[in-house]
């Protein structure tokens, strides 16, 4: 009996791990919309909205798994991509694919660190250890910024050029929904926070209007000097 027993008490729960199971897989939708005072504002590139859920059940949440390493790629005195969202606890690569150096930082918040001088087809990594906004730049090229966005929530996704944002394998509950964007005021932003409930019946945020703002201002370098002027067209720094 005592066996018969063990083995209905493993049935129950067998049924309830396969119940939790089915209930992961609603998948989360919205669409964003950058607000402005004309035609041609409102028409603009919708990306790099960042949409997140932080539970508010206390539930254990599983790990997002990236199928290759999270990376911050610099090419034609760029970041590739712009904006990058990762789990608290990633290690960002930072790899130079120009064929001079790169002085990659961030002080401001977030992260913050300092990869020093590192020549062409090497590369640095940072482990972004807790949840924040850091704002990346390069101390020898003023036109390179990124974002890189921690986050505790495996929640998250970010907008298309339509503002279309797709979070898939939200399992039903309480959430506290988050919105960033560069180019949209804080205190917009915190308006926009708020609870929501996730369900198979209730599974669109609806339209996200964000009044974007102008572009962020020009940036120090990492002693809080003003860059040099850019060098002449054809040379480098290829040295340290």
């Amino acid at each position: 009996m005592k066996t018969v027993s063990f083995f209905c008490r493993c049935g129950v729960l067998l049924l309830a791990v396969c119940a939790m199971g089915f209930a992961q897989g609603t998948t989360v939708t919205a669409t964003a919309v950058l607000l402005g005072s004309t035609k041609a504002d409102r028409s603009k590139n919708a990306s790099n909205v960042v949409v997140w859920l932080s539970p508010l059940d206390g539930a254990l949440l599983p790990r997002r798994q990236p199928s290759s390493p999270p990376r911050l790629v610099q090419r034609n005195k760029s970041f590739e991509p712009h904006i990058l969202v990762v789990p608290v606890g990633s290690l960002v690569e930072f790899p130079n694919r120009d064929p001079f150096f790169h002085n990659v930082f961030s002080l401001f918040e977030g992260k913050r660190f300092d990869l020093g001088l590192y020549e062409a087809g090497t590369t640095r990594k940072v482990l972004f250890d807790k949840p924040g906004i850091s704002y990346i730049f390069c101390n020898i090229h003023a036109e390179m910024s990124a974002v890189v966005v921690a986050l505790n929530t495996p929640y998250y996704a970010i907008s298309d050029r339509r503002g279309q944002i797709v979070i898939p394998d939200v399992v039903p509950g309480r959430y506290m929904l988050r919105v960033w964007h560069e180019a949209v005021q804080p205190e917009v932003l915190n308006a926009l926070t708020r609870e929501i409930t996730v369900s198979e019946s209730t599974s669109t945020l609806g339209l996200l209007r964000l009044p974007a703002s102008a572009p962020m201002q020009d940036h120090k370098n990492m002693y809080g000097s003003d860059y040099p002027p850019p060098a002449p067209v054809g040379q480098t720094y290829e040295h340290p």
